[in-house]
């Protein structure tokens, strides 16, 4: 059985979290300088209060400057959230699991789930390498309460015959610990959590774990992965041994439809990265199966074009903003439905074009709107980002030749278009 502390940061917000690969045998690292009038602490968050079960935590730091990780800058760093944990060695890598959750693209802010009882939160900042400054950046630890008891909830209708299934992976397989998950789903639509749709759900994994209730939502915990943003993978990260794995659709509301929409429990054996694996077999008749790197692409027109209805290049937009696209000589599909000449939208945020061989990763910055959207409201801190379209087929693979959009600039400030240019 899976023992971790009981809490989650969303993967709907954090799917892609960078690793820190640090161990407990790792030798000491050189600190970087930071100075002593650096303060860090959260927004809005006091000790002892009382919590929702899903909050998002603000982080605010002064006198040090906010950057990605892998970037190393004179006074800068990014920030970690410590939960239900206490302080890591401060001459090493910050670990990366579920108690020391990493904001490697800069963000100051994040969705995170907790279960009921009483939780320990605390911000660490960290160097380009994860490693704590010297002296270490960190807040005050506080203690949060999570009221008990979620009511129980109408259920939402399922289409009979809908399923969810894994994709390449089968019981009694060997999988090594950092390894990617990939969910299919057939008579149901993945649609994001809080978008009401008839027969649409997004996925959920059970690690570890009996079903739920099925009249209540399901928790979000370590044992229970939402993935609430519709993504049809995930990068899963187990210690060595066995474990188990099912798939359970939920609704907008993450509660199980009626009748469940859920996968067979399967069994894995996990061994540490670098030892041999045994390949998983592709479960049968997984749709989309086998469409890994190498696989087929599917032929596009040669005039077919994707861009931006709004932002165009330059904007200034508002933190939150519904990005709308726009697509030209080919039609808009779900994920999972195999037609000629069309395909679904992927935006790709602050990251460069993926490799047109493979199909698209979802996470943070490769955002899939496998339900065939055609616009997606999109959260971002303040700054310069850079967005990008990308159409992919049935299997989220791009089309030959690709069908992309120009790679576009915009600027986020809170007062949005309105805002003052800075001089």
């Amino acid at each position: 059985m899976l023992r971790l502390a009981p809490a989650l940061l969303l993967l709907g917000l954090a799917v892609a979290m960078p690793l820190a690969g640090a161990s407990a045998q790792e030798r000491a690292r050189q600190r970087s300088p930071a100075p002593a009038t650096a303060r860090l602490s959260f927004i809005g968050l006091a000790d002892k209060a009382q919590v929702p079960a899903k909050l998002t935590v603000r982080f605010a730091i002064t006198g040090m400057e906010v950057v990605p990780a892998g970037q190393a800058a004179r006074n800068g760093g990014h920030h970690h959230l410590l939960i239900d944990t206490e302080l890591p060695p401060l001459d090493q890598p910050i670990p990366s699991d579920f108690n020391h959750i990493h904001f490697g693209g800069g963000q100051t802010e994040a969705e995170i789930a907790l279960t009921p009882g009483k939780h320990t939160l605390q911000l660490l900042f960290a160097d380009h390498n994860h490693v704590p400054h010297d002296p270490p950046i960190m807040s005050e630890r506080i203690t949060v309460e999570v009221p008990a008891a979620a009511p129980e909830k109408p259920r939402s209708a399922a289409a009979p015959g809908a399923r969810v299934f894994f994709i390449d992976l089968q019981d009694g397989a060997t999988i090594p610990s950092h390894a990617r998950i990939r969910f299919g789903a057939e008579g149901i639509t993945v649609t994001p959590a809080g978008t009401a749709s008839p027969n649409g759900g997004h996925h959920h994994l059970l690690v570890d774990t009996e079903l739920p209730a099925l009249d209540r939502e399901i928790p979000s915990d370590f044992n229970h992965l939402h993935f609430g943003r519709g993504q049809t993978e995930a990068e899963l990260s187990l210690p060595p041994g066995e474990h188990t794995l099912q798939l359970l659709m939920g609704d907008h509301e993450h509660v199980p439809h009626d009748p469940p929409v859920m996968s067979a429990r399967i069994r894995v054996r996990v061994v540490a990265d670098g030892q041999p694996v045994v390949a998983a077999q592709p479960a049968p008749h997984a749709h989309g199966a086998g469409a890994g790197a190498g696989a087929a692409r599917t032929p596009s027109p040669n005039d077919a074009a994707v861009y931006f209805v709004y932002p165009r290049d330059g904007d200034r937009i508002y933190p939150t903003s519904t990005i709308r696209f726009g697509l030209r000589n080919m039609g808009v599909a779900p994920a999972g439905v195999a037609k000629p000449n069309t395909g679904h939208h992927h935006l790709l945020v602050d990251v460069g074009p993926p490799s047109f061989d493979a199909p698209i990763p979802a996470d943070l910055n490769h955002i899939h709107l496998g339900g065939g959207q055609t616009e997606y409201k999109l959260t971002l801190p303040n700054g310069r980002h850079t967005l990008q379209l990308l159409l992919a087929d049935e299997n989220h693979l791009p089309h030959d030749p690709p069908v992309i959009s120009e790679r576009i600039t915009v600027i986020v400030a809170p007062g949005g278009p309105n805002a003052r240019r800075r001089r």
